[in-house]
């Protein structure tokens, strides 16, 4: 069985072709060590090994090995075998003491598709996931990391041979069947655990739904504004997303004769501005898409953190055989580098839409999510999710007492927020709020530009700032530091934004 430094060798010797064998072999060592692939202080592979490894004699591996010695790449230590020496040959390096860098080879742009030129353009992922105030990022310290791998350690000890290779059920039967009982009570979903298909996030969902229900051209109303992730991939998938104002009630239908085949929504809290989308809506919206044909997608990323009156139930829920398709996360309630998210689709869909999702991504981490199963059965889930609702409140409490007392109360969004992870910042309509995020951000204050989740020209101004994953005592020192960059702005305390 060869070692990885063997495979190397053997590759590299298929590259040198000069000289004889004993010589190649130096040429490979030497090239080996100068690069790092054998790090300084390492051992060397026994002769008697490394002979049997490359298929050639002990004497060709030991006269490179004498090469080495001779020219100060290795040491020999009496009993303990060949090792790379701590510090190269000067003939290998430069004055700074490093080793010489490799020939500069030309550089050819690269053509990249259309299709591949497009999502770069409109990339917006920021590299920024934790800290003052990274908005939509739940406090990762908080969950129970113990008690998960306590499940996880069990059910890895003999795992059962359908959960270590590929999947093609829609996830994890057992975590359908608790999430299914959990939606039903806590979201009001109307499901079964068969219509539950498992993803790997939101955007995953996303991708599956509108690869199978559309076609290239077809129109897709999202909210205005509204999350940048799903206009992104809908534009990818060659779609046209066609924005629709958002107000205190919602997204705002309209009758048009150009129908949309999907309809993006995130009823329960209005992503960015916190609207709850009201009965009325809701009951239009549905009327909507059962007289064209077209499919609602409901975005519930963050219903569980509701800090004051009743949860708002799930539009999924609201009729019988709804055209809604529910997707839903633990992103939000867990952490996000747990990369499990879910869809509760009508039962005409579930067939193509499981096949679909084999075909595409291959479903997997199958182990992970029976662990995920236990701790909803278990209980713990809720009991998390209540803890986090109770810090969360806090933390958002604490917020708006410092944005009501340092800068004035028309600094609050005037949508509700009594809800999610994030508050926005009212700004003046005329500032520049992404040159603002970007000088907080050079200060190490996370926060994102308003402006930037709008389609069209007419925007608001204002930040994003989440309040979930800091702790009131790092929440004050950040909010100063905002503060003193908006004043530098000429925003400061004031009654009147206009």
């Amino acid at each position: 069985m060869h070692s990885l430094y063997g495979d190397h060798l053997l590759q590299r010797l298929q590259q040198e072709t000069e000289g004889a064998l004993h010589q190649r072999l130096f040429r490979c060592l030497r090239s080996a060590i100068v690069e790092g692939v054998l790090p300084p202080h390492s051992r060397l592979p026994a002769s008697r090994d490394l002979a049997r490894e490359l298929a050639v004699s002990r004497n060709t591996v030991l006269n490179a090995y004498e090469h080495l010695l001779a020219e100060g790449y290795v040491q020999a230590r009496t009993g303990s075998g060949t090792w790379v020496a701590g510090t190269l040959p000067d003939s290998c390096l430069n004055a700074g003491g490093k080793p010489l860098p490799a020939p500069e080879v030309p550089f050819s742009p690269v053509k990249l598709s259309a299709r591949g030129t497009a999502l770069l353009g409109y990339a917006s992922a920021s590299p920024h996931q934790w800290g003052a105030f990274v908005p939509g990022v739940p406090d990762v310290t908080a969950f129970p990391h113990a008690q998960f791998s306590r499940i996880q350690a069990r059910l890895n000890r003999q795992p059962e041979v359908n959960r270590l290779t590929y999947s093609s059920a829609g996830g994890c039967e057992a975590l359908r069947a608790a999430l299914a009982d959990y939606l039903r009570v806590a979201r009001s979903v109307r499901c079964e655990a068969d219509q539950i298909l498992i993803t790997e996030g939101i955007h995953q969902a996303v991708d599956l739904v509108s690869r199978l229900l559309c076609d290239n051209g077809d129109r897709v109303w999202i909210e205005e504004p509204g999350y940048w992730g799903t206009r992104n991939l809908l534009r990818i998938n060659g779609l046209k997303p066609v924005p629709m104002r958002v107000d205190e009630e919602g997204i705002v239908p309209v009758n048009d004769r150009l129908a949309p085949r999907l309809v993006f929504v995130t009823p329960s809290h209005q992503y960015p501005l916190g609207a709850h989308l009201s009965l009325a809506r809701r009951r239009q919206l549905l009327a909507l898409a059962r007289q064209h044909g077209s499919w609602i997608v409901e975005d519930d990323y963050d219903s569980e953190f509701r800090f004051s009156g009743q949860p708002f139930p799930a539009l999924q829920g609201l009729e019988p055989d709804a055209p809604v398709i529910y997707m839903g996360t633990f992103s939000k309630t867990l952490y996000p580098a747990l990369r499990i998210g879910y869809l509760v689709v009508p039962k005409a869909l579930v067939h193509p839409l499981r096949i679909a999702a084999a075909e595409l991504y291959r479903g997997g981490h199958l182990l992970i999510q029976r662990a995920l199963a236990e701790f909803i059965r278990e209980g713990h889930y809720v009991a998390h999710i209540r803890r986090m609702r109770l810090l969360y409140g806090k933390r958002r409490a604490f917020l708006i007492g410092l944005i009501q007392r340092y800068l004035g109360e028309s600094f609050i969004r005037e949508f509700n927020h009594d809800a999610g992870l994030h508050l926005v910042l009212n700004l003046p309509e005329r500032c520049d709020d992404v040159s603002i995020a970007a000088s907080a951000l050079r200060r190490g204050v996370k926060v994102r530009a308003l402006s930037q989740y709008y389609m069209q020209g007419q925007t608001r101004r204002g930040l994003l700032l989440g309040f979930a994953c800091v702790e009131e005592k790092n929440m004050l020192p950040a909010f100063n530091t905002l503060r003193q960059i908006l004043t530098e702005y000429g925003i400061t305390h004031t009654g009147n934004l206009a």
